[in-house]
């Protein structure tokens, strides 16, 4: 009987699993290992199957001697320098912001979060029209107090850092309430002890706060590289990748590359070329952490 009921469970098991499986392997898995072929030909997508002509590393050879393509590359790094040190700096401060015991804070991490769960295709519109260099609001402003504010999204030099500060605009409110579950996490036994030794705020940032809060720093550092190398929704929107692929990103040139120039096997390759990418940082971001993260015990 025993038996009969483990097997009765392993029977159902499967049974309710077995879709969920299925669709897993159907549109992610065969999707996958496809593009691993693809990538090596010069498929059109328009083209049937039979007519795929493979070319060995041709296309992996074109993503870093393309110049849209190399260029592509180096525009997420630039996102990342300019992304990565402002979000984790304002994410931590307002994380210490939020975990004041003031009144209506509940209010204030709302409003802070209410940007994350707003759709990309509405943002990038609305700040589109802000970043508008002739009628838009932040210049209108700026000329109010005697600033003449560049043409945002066409200057080449200030589009990407529209994309970034749009960006960190949007994502602040993720990090920022992520970080703050980390310090609630923190016991007040450290504090009360430092405050016992008469340690400054500062003393007990840095050796407290920031020792203790780095596990989810990790978490949000890895998490934002990650997202960070995937940027494409802003791109697309708001400057299409312009003025003269100043804000084109990888994700971007796959989108194109695929979709409307027909060059499928370059846009898989491409895309394989990212997940490397992303693959490297994510393992030395996890090597890294065993010389900066403290887990308490």
């Amino acid at each position: 009987m025993v038996g009969q009921r483990k097997w009765n469970r392993r029977t159902a098991a499967f049974v309710f699993l077995l879709p969920a499986v299925l669709g897993l392997i159907a549109f992610q898995l065969l999707p996958m290992i496809s593009s691993i072929f693809i990538s090596f030909s010069d498929w059109d997508l328009l083209s049937k199957w039979t007519q795929i002509h493979f070319i060995g590393w041709t296309n992996y050879v074109e993503v870093f001697s393309n110049e849209k393509s190399y260029t592509s590359i180096k525009n997420v790094f630039i996102f990342l320098i300019g992304y990565m040190p402002v979000i984790t700096l304002l994410g931590i401060m307002f994380a210490v912001l939020l975990n004041r015991n003031i009144r209506a804070i509940k209010l204030y991490r709302a409003a802070i979060f209410v940007p994350v769960i707003t759709s990309w295709v509405a943002v990038s519109i609305v700040w589109r029209w802000l970043l508008n260099g002739q009628s838009g609001l932040i210049n209108y402003a700026l000329s109010k107090i005697g600033i003449e504010g560049p043409i945002w999204l066409q200057d080449d030099h200030w589009a990407m850092v529209a994309i970034i500060a749009v960006t960190i605009w949007k994502d602040i409110g993720f990090v920022s309430i992520i970080l703050l579950a980390g310090l609630q996490d923190i016991s007040e036994d450290y504090y009360e002890a430092a405050n016992l030794d008469g340690a400054s705020a500062w003393s007990k940032l840095i050796k407290i706060t920031i020792p203790l809060l780095s596990p989810t720093l990790f978490f949000i550092i890895t998490i934002s590289l990650i997202n960070s190398f995937q940027v494409f929704d802003q791109v697309l929107i708001m400057t299409n990748g312009g003025p003269a692929g100043a804000t084109s990103t990888i994700v971007e040139q796959v989108y194109r590359n695929a979709f409307q120039f027909n060059k499928m096997g370059f846009a898989a390759a491409q895309s394989w070329v990212l997940f490397v990418i992303i693959f490297s940082v994510t393992m030395v971001m996890q090597w890294l952490q065993r010389r900066w993260v403290v887990y308490e015990r």
